[in-house]
């Protein structure tokens, strides 16, 4: 079915051009990422398609058919009403009926409960109510009565993404989807179980993320807005960056070409005569033509710096023994290590876990409660935190980080100057004199990381530095720190970007515990699994050996539908299949493979995981069932 058509879009800001005579099609099933630098035009792409703007030209037909459905980084609730209200705002009967038995339970209220059942039982919500719970449950969000206006940033977008989901579930069949960087303020296994739930719910899908492995999951097709047009590439992420290589080459020997035209017919528009003929007009005309292509700018974007860093000593930092709690919550328990030169380390765990009291803490910024915490005298903390920049007052880009220094030192000698350093991490010269209110969210964030770097740091904390990065951008900033001599410590969520730079984690568990892993995020993910296949084995065993011998008669069995047996018979033939493809898996990654390998095979090896799961309870049902 045919979702969506846009003919000749186009829509500028002011006199600043988003993007200009551009043309698509959505039809239903379809899964793309659109995908660009901040500031040219994404969630105003978005907001256009589901009807909260209009295009400055062009056309666009909606199916009358198909719910547009958009999930925005900046949330709108009624303020005045709490978790529950703004999430089943709907009024439709069955929505209701969830909604009031939502609340009888939270208030643990019997009288309501028993009449809210009874309605859910008339009206057949049961199956709907348990996929609510699912999202509630695994986002995280069970204060239901909490009003909106006190709940944190993080918890407004988790609210949001439950809401939006809550709406599609329940909308008729034909939803299209569109989300603006969902992943953002969600952990791994939010990430993780968004993708799956994506996939089982086959919406079609245009998602705006910088999420490369969220991507890969979840599209087949990448949309690209660049130089006002709009690019279209079919398959995963590491496609799309060599098609783009490819027609980034292809570009620029045109544009070389035209250049070449364009000398000579500048030579022959100085000597050209007074009186015109046609034919000297015609070549006239064209002679703009090919002055407007041989002046075409290809910025692709890839950084080349090397810092002259601020030298680091033999000693870096020592802990020894640190202990930190907030009344029963323990985030620290005896924590020790000390930190070498050079080191790359990820720290990961669940939101809330005390990952960025943990970097409070070794910055000096929060005192530990016991215990020692040594830094050596040469190290310059440079520290990319989730408040964002600090301004006393509005100021232009470039006198803002002028404020900082007028240049930055090269390792290899000389420097560069505040407007040079600007463009390397994509602030066009006409940008640098924008106000720094008028910058998008994602501008603001590439602007703070350019004035922490441009102090010459020597250990880097980026606590969640791919939050509101586009893409391009993330680009530049891990070309920068794979080449970045320092220490480097990281937060984040992004499993592409903490697989690409460090070497191994700190994974906080909880209750204190901070467990030293060798690897990358990936490397931890699937020893994770394994771990835990381990403990449900040794589970079953135990309950095996303490299940009595004799057992009492069990209820008759009910007999398989024609339906159920075939698919018995099916599941008998894929679970092997699955077992076969794990093995050789697992076989390859032992080997000496690319890290691209590694990265496509370990998200084989959890989908694996996961259709494995699902496949041997769904089998070990029908099994309980035959006589």
């Amino acid at each position: 079915m045919h979702y969506v058509s846009a003919e000749g879009l186009t829509k500028s800001f002011g006199v600043t051009p988003l993007f200009r005579n551009i043309s698509f099609h959505i039809n239903e099933g379809d899964k793309i990422a659109l995908i660009a630098r901040n500031g040219v035009g994404k969630s105003t792409l978005l907001k256009i398609l589901s009807g909260k703007e209009t295009p400055d030209e062009g056309k666009l037909w909606v199916h009358k058919d198909v719910t547009v459905a958009l999930f925005e980084q900046d949330p709108h609730f009624d303020e005045n009403k709490n978790v529950l209200e703004n999430i089943f705002s709907s009024s439709h009967p069955v929505m209701k009926a969830i909604s009031n038995y939502e609340d009888a339970v939270e208030q643990n209220n019997g009288d309501a409960i028993a009449d809210a059942i009874a309605k859910m039982d008339e009206l057949g919500a049961w199956d709907f109510e348990s996929k609510v719970q699912q999202i509630l449950g695994k986002l995280n969000i069970h204060h239901l009565q909490s009003q909106v206006s006190t709940l944190s940033g993080g918890q407004r977008k988790r609210v949001s993404l439950a809401k939006t989901l809550i709406d599609i579930g329940f909308e008729h069949k034909h939803t299209m989807l569109m989300m603006d960087e969902p992943t953002n303020h969600l952990d791994v296994e939010m990430i993780e179980w968004l993708e799956h739930y994506l996939n089982q719910e086959n919406v079609t899908l245009l998602l705006v993320t910088h999420d490369r492995y969220f991507l890969d999951a979840v599209c087949d097709e990448i949309w690209e807005l660049e130089r006002e047009n709009m690019y279209v590439y079919k398959g995963d992420y590491e496609n799309y960056m060599e098609k783009k290589a490819a027609r980034i080459e292809s570009e620029q020997a045109s544009i070389d070409k035209a250049r070449n035209e364009y000398r000579k017919e500048l030579e022959w528009m100085r000597k050209q005569p007074k009186a015109r003929t046609t034919k000297s007009k015609s070549r006239i005309d064209n002679f703009y033509d090919v002055e407007a292509r041989a002046k075409q700018r290809i910025e692709d974007a890839q950084l080349q710096l090397q810092m002259k860093m601020s030298r680091l000593g033999g000693k870096i930092i020592e802990m020894k023994k640190v202990y930190k709690s907030y009344g029963d919550k323990t985030i620290l328990k005896g924590f020790d290590y000390t930190f070498s030169k050079g080191e790359r380390i990820g720290v990961i765990g669940k939101n809330g876990v005390g990952k960025s009291t943990f970097l409070n803490i070794l910055q000096g910024l929060e005192p530990a409660d016991s215990g020692k915490i040594n830094v050596g005298d040469t190290i310059i903390f440079g520290n990319f935190s989730q408040q964002g920049l600090e301004i006393k007052e509005d100021m232009r880009v470039i006198e803002y980080v002028k404020s900082f220094a007028e240049s930055f030192p090269l390792a290899r000698g000389g420097s560069l100057s505040a407007a040079q350093f600007l463009e390397l991490f994509l602030f066009a010269p006409e940008k640098q004199y924008t106000y720094l209110s008028a910058l998008s969210g994602g501008e603001k964030k590439r602007l703070q990381l350019l004035t922490i770097l441009f102090r010459n740091p020597n250990f880097l904390i980026l606590d969640e530095p791919t939050n509101d990065l586009d893409l391009p951008t993330l680009a530049v900033l891990e070309n920068f720190l794979s080449e970045y001599q320092g220490c480097v410590l990281i937060v984040s969520h992004d499993r592409y970007f903490m697989d690409r730079l460090v070497d191994h984690l700190f994974v906080f568990e909880g209750e204190g515990e901070v467990r030293d892993f060798p690897g990358n995020y990936t490397q931890y993910r699937l020893w994770q699994k394994e771990e835990e296949k381990k403990q449900q084995a040794i589970t079953v065993k135990a309950e095996e050996t303490v299940a009595p011998k004799t057992q009492t008669s069990a209820p008759a069995k009910k007999k398989l539908s024609y339906k159920e047996k075939r698919e018995f018979e099916d599941l008998e033939k894929e679970l092997p299949a699955l077992e076969e493809e794990k093995k050789t898996i697992t076989e390859k990654m032992g080997g000496n493979i690319s890290f691209e390998e590694i990265t496509k095979l370990g998200n084989r090896m959890s989908e694996i995981e996961n259709l494995l799961a699902e496949k041997e309870m769904r089998w070990l049902e029908l099994s309980e069932m035959m006589e």
